[in-house]
């Protein structure tokens, strides 16, 4: 398969979203399906796996951990922090936070460094630098080797660069959500070196053509029910 660059990071051209483990879409796949799925794609050139504490929370990590442990210097896992999910609600991306969660996501991934570690989203409580800063010590402590920001600002984007080298930067981005386009995302990322993944490349399943006004999404396990853009009107 063919490879491209996230900063310096070289990753496969087609990499796994591993949220739908936890159970986002539907319920939650069985840890046997899991493990198949995860080394079916990697038998088949597939070698960037991207995951994140809040999915299940922390099944899916778990999961590409022991799959991808045979083959662990072989592929580049991604997971992300930032969501409080210790039985508060909302954001949390306190550097003190990073630091306890990032050792917990090592444990889960059976790893011992994190090749890209995303901040899930930006925290309007913490200053963009202060996590940037918590990053790069990770960084040169050699537990995190690539930065990320998902679904940040160009702003922000910038802010967090100019403290730490940020790799790659996720987005929803497909035929149909396009705002990255617009919005500066895409322009900063080309300017500063940085790689851009797009999360919901297909429009979560919609672009696959198998959605129509008759599909129903459970809102007890599918986070589609509560998407607008799912709505008959």
């Amino acid at each position: 398969m063919k490879q491209r660059k996230l900063g310096t990071m070289a990753v496969s051209e087609i990499g796994l979203g591993c949220m739908e483990f936890g159970g986002n879409y539907n319920a939650p796949v069985s840890k046997a399906e899991a493990v198949k799925t995860l080394r079916t794609a990697f038998e088949n050139g597939v070698t960037f796996f991207d995951t994140a504490e809040v999915y299940g929370p922390y099944i899916s990590e778990e999961f590409v951990g022991e799959a991808l442990q045979p083959f662990r210097d072989k592929v580049k896992l991604a997971t992300k922090f930032g969501f409080a999910i210790d039985g508060t609600a909302g954001l949390n991306s306190r550097p003190e936070r990073i630091r306890k969660v990032v050792e917990e996501s090592l444990k889960r991934l059976r790893t011992d460094r994190i090749d890209l570690y995303y901040q899930h989203r930006i925290d309007p409580n913490v200053p963009i630098e202060d996590v940037a800063g918590a990053i790069k010590d990770l960084i040169n402590q050699g537990k995190v080797l690539h930065f990320g920001l998902s679904e940040a600002s160009a702003k922000s984007i910038r802010r967090a660069h100019a403290v730490q080298r940020v790799s790659a930067v996720q987005s929803e981005y497909s035929l149909w959500t396009r705002n990255v386009e617009l919005n500066g995302v895409l322009d900063t990322c080309n300017e500063l070196g940085i790689g851009f993944v797009p999360w919901s490349p297909i429009g979560a399943a919609f672009l696959t053509g198998k959605i129509d006004t008759k599909t129903k999404f459970d809102p007890k396990i599918d986070f589609r029910a509560g998407f607008p853009k799912f709505s008959k009107e």
